[in-house]
């Protein structure tokens, strides 16, 4: 149901004859349909219905928090949505008109960059100098490298002369928009990396450090982010989200912590073997937090379970002296329902 080694086990299934016979490959192949159902009504459909009765009970406690339950039983359909066009218009606030400068050069510039035209051609050029940042290989030639070179030198120079025109256009109005300021940054930015970057080939420094200059090239694909409209309203959301997503993470990690003192407890001295390893184990507060991370997304569960369910020799020894009273012996009683609530309660909240 955590889709865990079920492409394994599927493939074992098909090969099965009967017990005690010996496999045969693909002789069962119509098995295949029970596994199929299986995982789409035994995850996919049981998955959502858990999902869906959490969302439903935790709108239910946000109105009754709120109060807007009792406000919503005496409005129309038309009056709901007005009271909530209302609340959004609340915390918004109109937009300013850019001045036009008085100067000539001004009016001109500012003519040029406010058009819509202007933009479409810069993100053009974004889009170009992303490509041309695709086509560096390894091994390349000399020549292709220094072509390279000075195509992205020209981008640059276009992006940087961008800045330039704005800033005359808009004078200190240009820093008030957040676009802008980001904008600036970005060049600023791939200014110092291609000075930098030429300096550093001019002398002997560390070729990592020179890759990490390069690499702040990447800023600039980041200006598509502007005229996406779709990714900016993706954006948006995670940031508005933000809050939640901290609430989130503050439970998973209660969780977790809940977890991994529980571990310590009945689990500390487990044999490794499977999933338990010198670094993956319940020896140290630390190191459960480690094997517990993984398994909120269900990875590696089944190797920890193995390790902790085995509980008799010659998988163990119960007599070995440590602090617990089996040994390195794990136990299935509580290794059961500690590993199968984690994996859910981590699911649902992930």
């Amino acid at each position: 149901a955590t889709f865990k080694g079920w492409v394994e086990i599927m493939s074992d299934a098909t090969d099965a004859k009967d017990v005690d016979i010996q496999p045969e490959y693909e002789t069962n192949v119509y098995i295949l349909l029970y596994f199929v159902f299986f995982i789409i009504f035994g995850s996919f459909f049981t998955l959502n219905l858990f999902i869906g009765v959490v969302i439903d009970n935790f709108n239910q406690q946000k109105r009754m928090l709120r109060g807007d339950g009792t406000i919503d039983m005496f409005m129309t359909e038309d009056q709901k949505k007005y009271y909530n066009a209302m609340k959004k218009m609340r915390s918004k606030k109109p937009t300013k008109a850019l001045p036009r400068p008085r100067f000539a050069l001004g009016r001109f510039l500012f003519d040029l960059t406010t058009n819509q035209k202007f933009d479409i051609f810069i993100m053009i050029c974004i889009f170009l100098n992303m490509v041309c940042m695709c086509l560096e290989h390894h091994n390349q030639s000399h020549t292709y490298d220094l072509v390279l070179d000075y195509i992205n030198t020209l981008f640059v120079i276009i992006f940087a002369i961008e800045c330039i025109m704005k800033l005359i256009a808009l004078n200190f109005k240009y820093f008030t928009m957040a676009w802008n300021v980001f904008d600036f940054i970005i060049v600023i930015a791939s200014v110092l990396g291609q000075a930098l970057g030429e300096i550093m080939a001019q002398f002997v420094v560390n070729p990592t450090l020179l890759r990490v200059v390069r690499v702040a090239r990447i800023g600039r694909i980041l200006r598509l982010v502007k005229g996406a409209k779709g990714i900016r309203t993706l954006l948006f959301a995670l940031a508005v989200s933000m809050p939640a997503l901290f609430n989130i993470g503050l439970l998973l990690f209660l969780v977790m912590f809940i977890y991994s003192i529980f571990g310590m407890s009945f689990f500390a001295y487990v044999r490794k073997s499977a999933g338990i390893t010198d670094l993956f184990n319940f020896e140290t507060f630390p190191n459960s937090m480690i094997v517990l991370f993984p398994m909120c997304t269900t990875a590696g569960w089944s190797g920890v379970f193995q390790a902790l369910t085995n509980d008799r020799p010659p998988d163990c020894n119960p007599t070995l002296n440590t602090p617990s009273h089996k040994g390195d012996c794990g136990d299935t009683a509580i290794a059961t329902p500690f590993l199968v609530s984690y994996v859910i309660i981590t699911s649902l909240i992930v």
